[in-house]
């Protein structure tokens, strides 16, 4: 059987992102792994061909990954009690993060939330989990809200 020692969980910090958490501390404490909690802002690199200038793009990138670690911080204690977790907050695509991070950081499994969309919603907006599931090189799971 596969061994399981390293978790990453991915969250958006939505309501839906306690469920996807206990699912990853269930399977933590299941199989004696530690659980790597990450976060992806968005890049806003894309905008900085519009009329604002970089710096205040730059600056709010920084603002939202400052306000995001803090949330990290408290999402950890609230959702990850009885299993070692740390939190990581990186900028870019959230898809291709997560499989960066969860090949760097050599997990074992990648949980992550599905929002579920379909039809117009899908096709304009992608499914970062589907992409996910079709290119991580470990097993996926993904929790659909209830």
């Amino acid at each position: 059987m596969a061994e399981i020692k390293k978790i990453l969980c991915a969250v958006d910090f939505s309501d839906h992102s306690p469920v996807v958490a206990e699912y990853a501390s269930t399977l933590a404490k299941t199989l004696g792994a530690d659980i790597i909690c990450l976060y992806v802002a968005p890049s806003l690199d894309q905008y900085v061909g519009f009329h604002v200038p970089p710096s205040s793009i730059e600056n709010f990138v920084g603002e939202i990954v400052t306000g995001a670690d803090s949330t990290m911080e408290t999402f950890i204690t609230e959702n990850f009690k009885d299993v070692t977790a740390n939190g990581k907050v990186v900028t870019g695509y959230a898809a291709e993060e997560i499989l960066a991070i969860a090949e760097s950081e050599n997990a074992d499994m990648i949980v992550m939330g599905t929002h579920g969309r379909a039809g117009i919603d899908r096709i304009l907006f992608g499914s970062v989990a589907e992409k996910v599931v079709k290119s991580a090189k470990s097993p996926v799971l993904t929790v659909r809200p209830s």
